[in-house]
């Protein structure tokens, strides 16, 4: 598991070559072989899908216009510096809509349900589940088989550098739409209550509750089947 520096990630994004790509539809008497080999180019006979960056699409555009005959362009982002990460050898559960950027730590049997957003230099534990539309900022880190409820969010710590990222241990259940904020520290086991707002440390085996959170009880004494994680939501095929 690679944790990245606050330093490290700002150093990333700096020297990183910001791009702007495209999927570009085009009708056109232009042949394929005329168009530049650093394009990506499907399709033939004037029909043609073609994948480019927006800095060597525009000049061929305008080079060529009277030789198009209809153009629609896709475009999704703007001077970007991170892009997503590679999944295909992820061991979880990524559901479609999940936003996963590159030097984020996915473990094994994570699940990242629609809509979560991952940024980089964030870690999810292994068999943890990141609910729909929950946020890990950067560098947050999550253990083993934490919840994090829909909606949640534990605070992203790049900027100011010096910041101290949220850590969450393992077995930790985070209610949907709850907030952690800069530098909050959860100890295993412990219960975040749909839509408290964390500002200080939470004890191992601690339920905190409210705005801002505070002890309310111990897990202990909350009903195993509230506070439980389901294995079987984790299973991948065998």
């Amino acid at each position: 598991m690679n944790e990245f520096t606050a330093e490290e990630i700002i150093s990333f994004i700096s020297n990183a070559k910001k791009t702007t790509p495209l999927k570009i539809y085009v009708n056109t008497q232009l042949g394929r072989d005329e168009f530049p080999d650093s394009f990506h180019v499907f399709g033939s006979d004037g029909s043609y899908t073609i994948f480019a960056d927006h800095a060597e699409w525009a000049p061929f555009e305008a080079a060529n216009r009277d030789r198009f005959e209809d153009i629609v362009v896709e475009q999704d982002r703007r001077n970007s510096a991170v892009p997503l990460l590679d999944a295909t050898n992820v061991n979880a559960r990524i559901e479609p809509g999940a936003y996963i950027r590159e030097h984020a730590v996915i473990g094994d049997s994570a699940v990242i349900m629609m809509g979560a957003v991952i940024n980089i230099g964030a870690v999810v534990g292994e068999g943890t589940m990141v609910d729909m539309n929950a946020v890990l900022g950067g560098r947050a880190i999550t253990g083993r088989n934490v919840h994090v409820g829909a909606g949640a969010v534990l605070a992203g710590v790049i900027e100011p550098a010096s910041a101290t990222p949220v850590t969450v241990g393992d077995n930790v259940l985070i209610g949907a739409n709850a907030v952690l904020l800069e530098g909050v520290q959860v100890g295993n086991g412990a219960v975040i209550a749909a839509g408290s707002i964390v500002t200080d440390h939470v004890p191992a085996g601690a339920v905190v509750a409210g705005v801002p959170a505070r002890v309310i009880k111990q897990a202990a004494d909350v009903q195993s089947g509230k506070v439980g994680i389901v294995d079987a939501l984790r299973k991948l095929n065998d």
